[in-house]
């Protein structure tokens, strides 16, 4: 069984600031670093580092991009389907403040280039039962779901950053919902509690698995059928920007892995806690052997 992620790469520029900037202000920062980002490359790493066999598909700039393919690579990641354009990668700046929180600002650049050629070519090589991870920060989301889906894919979805084109997919061809409570409320319409809008969730789409990150409150599952509730494991933060994309990346690769789903929500849980607790996206997600030797 295949894992194939059809997201966005991009670049992270992080300035550490004593707070974010706010409206009118010029603010100096601590620091500047550049770390291989996006949401896309960051799950593509954690699923790979989580023991499942995955495929980039996605788009780069020619002149920009090398760090985000050695990135990949050295993950173990396949690359093949990462079109090279002219033009610059996406990337983002982001600013962390003294708590390890972050603010972002995204600029989509190749990310945004992906055709239906480039779409058909990509998923002529994966079979009924192979995975599909997107998030929201390429083109093309809609067709790309429908292609899939009529392969029989398994898609899974993170629906970040959360936005009215989310709205235009098919989503009920989504069997995973990986979402956060901001995104589950959006999907649904309304605020509500966790458990609530779990069940709001599931009778929306009854034919999808949904987990819902609830923050220091954990995660919850369910699937119509079973529901559980996973903590979190506390940690000192250093920085949260991977922490969801972990939590994806091995969710997704425990369950390839023949892992139950509660198993799968805690080698998840436990892999997050550990990619908090560092600096820089991609560069913190941890490999699969370090979350099992780990005693968190």
């Amino acid at each position: 069984m295949k894992v194939l992620n059809f997201g966005s790469l991009n670049i992270d520029y992080v300035y550490q600031v004593p707070h974010f900037v706010r409206a009118g202000e010029t603010l100096s920062s601590f620091g500047r670093e550049t770390f291989c980002g996006g949401k896309g490359t960051n799950q593509s790493i954690a699923a790979s580092k989580g023991g499942a066999q995955v495929w980039h598909a996605g788009a780069v700039g020619k002149d920009d991009s090398q760090m985000l393919i050695d990135a990949l690579e050295e993950a173990g990641v396949h690359t093949e389907f990462v079109m090279r354009l002219e033009g610059s990668s996406g990337h983002a700046i982001i600013q962390k403040n003294p708590d390890g929180q972050n603010c972002i600002l995204l600029y989509g650049g190749a990310n945004q280039e992906i055709t239906k050629e480039h779409v058909d070519q990509v998923l002529a090589h994966f079979d009924q039962g192979d995975f599909l991870i997107l998030q929201n920060e390429i083109n093309q989301m809609p067709y790309i779901m429908e292609q899939a889906h009529k392969r029989g894919m398994q898609i899974v979805l993170n629906p970040s950053p959360m936005n009215e084109k989310i709205l235009e997919c098919p989503l009920e061809y989504v069997d995973y919902f990986m979402l956060n409570e901001v995104e589950g409320a959006d999907i649904c319409g309304k605020e509500a509690s966790g458990e609530e809008m779990l069940k709001q969730l599931l009778e929306k789409f009854p034919g999808s698995k949904v987990v819902l990150t609830l923050g220091e409150q954990g995660s919850l599952y369910g699937d119509g059928r079973e529901s559980y509730q996973q903590g979190i494991f506390k940690v000192k933060v250093a920085d949260t920007t991977a922490a969801g994309d972990t939590f994806t990346g091995f969710f997704i690769s425990s369950l390839i892995r023949g892992c139950g789903v509660k198993e799968a929500l805690e080698t998840a849980a436990k892999a997050s806690a550990i990619a908090v607790s560092r600096n820089g996206a991609g560069p913190s997600i941890p490999t699969l052997k370090e979350v099992q030797e780990c005693s968190l």
